[in-house]
C-alpha cells in the first residue's frame, strides 16, 4: 500500500487535515498537520485495513534557518498487515506538538528524547524531562545553532613493536593455558 492509499484511507476519518505524501524511498511518507497529529495517528491505528499497531521511533530534523524549523518523525508499523509508513510534521520553534503517548504509551520515552536532543516540547506528556543528558544541561545538542567549542588536542599513538620472540612465547603460553577438548 503506499502513501496515496493510505492518506485516501484516513482521510474521511480525520476531517479537515490535509494530508500530503512525498516520494521516499524506503516506505510510504506523508506529513501531517501538527494540530491534528494524534487524531491522524489515532485513524492510522484504528483503521482495520491499516492497523499501525507499532511506533518504532519518533526523532526529529532541525533545518534551521527554514521555517518551519523542525519536523517531529513517526516511523509505524503494521504487524497485522505487514506496513511501514513514515509520519511526519512541521514544526516551529516554540510551538508544542501533542503528544501521541495516548495512542501508542511506548512514545513516551523517544518524546522525551526528541525533547532534550532538540527543544520540541510535547503538549500533554506526563514526564517531559531530560533522558540522556545530565539534568543541569543547558541547551539542546541537536540543534544546529548548538554552540560546538570544543578544543582538544589530536591524540597520536604510537604502534604496538612486539618482536618476533615475544609473540611466539605469547603464542606458546596462550596454548598451554588453553584446555584441550576433544
Amino acid at each position: 500500500m503506499d502513501a496515496a492509499a493510505i492518506v485516501e484511507t484516513i482521510t474521511p476519518l480525520v476531517p479537515g487535515a490535509l494530508l500530503e505524501t512525498v516520494p521516499s524511498v524506503d516506505f510510504p511518507t506523508l506529513y501531517a498537520p501538527c494540530a491534528q497529529i494524534v487524531e491522524v495517528c489515532r485513524a492510522l491505528r484504528d483503521t482495520p485495513s491499516l492497523r499501525f499497531d507499532m511506533l518504532v521511533e519518533v526523532t526529529a530534523v532541525d533545518f534551521f534557518p527554514r521555517t518551519p524549523r523542525f519536523e517531529v518523525v513517526y516511523h509505524l508499523v503494521s504487524v497485522a498487515n505487514r506496513l511501514r509508513l513514515r509520519v511526519k510534521t512541521r514544526v516551529d520553534l516554540g510551538v508544542a506538538v501533542p503528544t501521541v503517548s495516548g495512542v501508542w504509551a511506548a512514545a513516551g520515552w523517544p518524546e522525551r528524547e526528541v525533547w532534550d536532543m532538540f527543544g520540541i516540547v510535547f503538549d500533554g506528556h506526563q514526564d517531559l524531562r531530560r533522558i540522556l543528558m545530565p539534568e543541569d544541561w543547558e541547551g539542546h545538542p541537536l540543534r544546529k545553532d548548538y554552540p560546538v567549542q570544543i578544543r582538544k588536542v589530536a591524540q597520536t599513538y604510537q604502534p604496538l613493536e612486539v618482536t618476533e620472540q615475544d609473540f611466539r612465547a605469547n603464542l606458546e603460553r596462550d596454548r598451554t593455558r588453553r584446555p584441550t577438548t576433544h
